[in-house]
């Protein structure tokens, strides 16, 4: 078969495709891959239920994956003639996947599924060149987790508001064999954020290629902010949130404040149980009151292969999972952000969620390039923090960094 006349099979089908999606015809299975441990097993059955009935021709097929090897799984998928018709990956997976051609375009889509209102850090990796390729789905982000009653103890009677306020108070509550603050000298994702708010970033496009970007003022103005408030609790300048376990350190009881996830609380107190009703939350201050600070935004999105020969009923799966409907609803059972900015309000009764809704609307993601996990394998952002806190020139230690990113980003180029 010549290539014009597969592509003319190619079109027929997906014009098919389109009427079977509406009304009349044979029902279309639609094949859907979800991870592990997004969504409990009630929203799954709750989901599929009432998208089948509200799409008589669809039936979904919704298959539960694992995240360890999922990389090369979905790189096969898409490189197939007959893969899954609608895949859940990370946010800052779409640019990888999206470097293989074998992912749909849904820029024409972004209006109806209220683009201008998505999460920035989901909806800004999910864009390739201009073009929307992934679909916002849901996010998580840090906050800072607090003793309340330590809080009370030293006079501070709410939460800070901006950065000089969080440096105040951290410092009035680091006193006697009290960490005003955990905060391992590795937590390089906190560091993202502050880079973030000054304006920097880890690394920058130049032309067709990227380069390192630490060794600018407004990334050193972030690690220089990061260096106080770590001096203001005991965290190792060596190592991550791993080593030791951040929230084993917390629930000995005498760790005022630590960046985490909110769901990091429970494990604190699972381990200690004195300190339940001692937990409290608030998003990671700003620069300035009226914007929470910048964050890392984990989370998925959804993309369609390209090679899907159900296209119309693959889009319809992805508009329903974004509706402010199912969004919600999925919000509540996970305690996740929902993908837009406006629907922060609707997970309000859980205070944790409710703190990390807010700094979602300043959430950013890592460099949009295919090669990013190159620069995570190494990590040089955590021996940047390491030779910093241990007393190096900064500008000399994120020009080191910078020599690694940029040759990783460039690779294969």
């Amino acid at each position: 078969m010549s290539r014009f006349a597969a592509l003319l099979v190619l079109a027929l089908t997906l014009s098919a495709c389109g009427t079977d999606a509406g009304g009349g015809g044979e029902r279309q299975e639609i094949t859907v891959w979800l991870m592990k441990d997004t969504a409990t097993d009630d929203f799954v059955k709750k989901f599929e239920s009432e998208f089948e009935r509200e799409h008589a021709n669809l039936d979904l097929n919704i298959q539960i994956q694992e995240w360890n090897g999922i990389t090369q799984k979905v790189t096969s998928a898409l490189a197939s003639t007959d893969p899954p018709d609608v895949i859940e990956v990370g946010n800052t997976q779409v640019a990888q996947y999206v470097a293989s051609k074998g992912v749909t375009d849904l820029s024409g889509k972004v209006a109806e599924l209220k683009g201008e209102d998505w999460i920035p850090g989901l909806a800004e990796p999910g864009a390739v060149d201009g073009k929307q390729f992934g679909v916002p789905f849901y996010a998580a982000n840090r906050v800072v987790i607090y003793r309340t009653d330590l809080f009370a103890a030293a006079g501070i009677t709410s939460p800070p508001k901006t950065r000089d306020e969080w440096i105040a108070a951290t410092a009035k509550l680091d006193q006697g064999d009290v960490q005003g603050i955990y905060l391992p000298g590795q937590n390089w994702y906190t560091l993202s954020g502050f880079v973030w708010d000054e304006g920097g970033d880890l690394a920058a496009r130049d032309g067709d290629k990227w380069k390192g970007s630490l060794n600018t003022p407004k990334a050193l103005a972030g690690m220089d902010f990061y260096k106080k408030l770590q001096a203001l609790g005991d965290g190792p300048k060596d190592s991550d949130e791993a080593k030791p376990q951040q929230t084993d350190v917390v629930a000995a009881g005498k760790v005022a404040q630590f960046i985490a996830v909110p769901g990091a609380a429970k494990l604190v107190t699972k381990a200690n149980p004195e300190l339940a009703g001692k937990i409290g939350f608030f998003p990671i201050p700003g620069k300035t009151a009226d914007k929470p600070g910048a964050v890392f935004t984990g989370g998925s999105d959804l993309i369609i292969p390209l090679s899907s020969a159900r296209q119309d009923g693959a889009y319809e799966v992805v508009k329903a999972l974004a509706s402010e409907k199912w969004q919600v609803e999925l919000a509540k059972a996970m305690n996740y952000v929902p993908n837009r900015k406006s629907l922060a309000t609707s997970v309000g009764g859980d205070p944790g969620t409710a703190a990390m809704a807010v700094g979602a609307a300043n959430g950013h993601a890592t460099p949009n390039s295919p090669n990013w996990a190159a620069v995570e394998a190494r990590n040089p952002i955590k021996e940047f923090q390491t030779a910093v806190l241990t007393g190096a020139d900064p500008a000399g230690a994120a020009a080191k960094a910078d020599e690694v990113i940029t040759q990783a980003l460039n690779s294969g180029k």
